[in-house]
């Protein structure tokens, strides 16, 4: 499947390479940036890092996450167990 994201905007920029689901949560709100709602939340890395549902502005605008429309972030959850690899190019 294809879809449209937003990435991490300047000075935040989202990781490129090959990456493992984590950790999965269906609800989940940031630790790091005032509670916002990461609905579908995938996390990749061990800084927080991760593939949720989110605001897309058309444009770089997380700190780093890949934000995903939210139909899209729910089928892609339900496609992906813990371990499954995530590729992120530039």
């Amino acid at each position: 499947a294809v879809s449209t994201i937003s990435s991490g905007k300047d000075g935040h920029d989202t990781p490129t390479g090959v990456f493992s689901v984590l950790d999965k949560q269906q609800t989940y709100f940031s630790k790091k940036y005032d509670n916002a709602p990461m609905p579908y939340m995938q996390r990749i890395d061990q800084f927080g890092i991760a593939l949720h549902a989110g605001h897309l502005p058309g444009r770089p605008a997380s700190h780093g996450c890949v934000r995903l429309p939210n139909g899209f972030a729910a089928k892609l959850f339900a496609a992906t167990r813990l371990g499954t690899e995530v590729l992120i190019g530039s």
